[in-house]
């Protein structure tokens, strides 16, 4: 297996509820390594553009409206496999679905406020981190 980066988001639910060092610390356990992160205020427009795949859904206006309504933690993750790590460590969308020890087992309040985001393929991965993060923010 190859090194990989992947991104991450920690989304409002969980930083209004000050869960960014236990979401990390669930991450960095796995064996994921952070190599960029900060903490922003998502605008309305960067909202609807970032979830833009989804704008035909009938969720949208919901979903660009709650990524607006707290700060939020974006980050790239790099390690052996990261993008499927990061999917495992987060579990299932659906926190009643998701397995024991998981994030959105432990965090999540809803299936809407699942505490995290995690791209679901490398070229994801390498828009929402371009979206995101400049080359010279990305080390190591």
């Amino acid at each position: 297996m190859a090194i990989q980066r992947t991104f991450s988001i920690i989304k409002p639910d969980a930083t209004k509820r000050n869960l960014t060092g236990a979401i990390i610390a669930k991450f960095e356990a796995a064996g994921l390594r952070v190599v960029a992160q900060k903490r922003i205020q998502l605008t309305l427009a960067q909202a609807q553009t970032f979830y833009g795949v989804h704008s035909e859904r009938p969720f949208f206006g919901e979903l660009c409206e709650f990524m607006i309504s707290e700060p939020i933690v974006v980050q790239v993750l790099e390690g052996e496999d990261a993008i499927s790590k990061n999917r495992e460590v987060m579990g299932a969308t659906n926190p009643a679905e998701a397995a024991e020890g998981t994030i959105r087992k432990e965090f999540a309040l809803s299936i809407g406020e699942n505490s995290v985001h995690g791209s679901d393929a490398p070229e994801t991965a390498a828009e929402e981190i371009a979206f995101f993060f400049s080359g010279l923010e990305l080390v190591g």
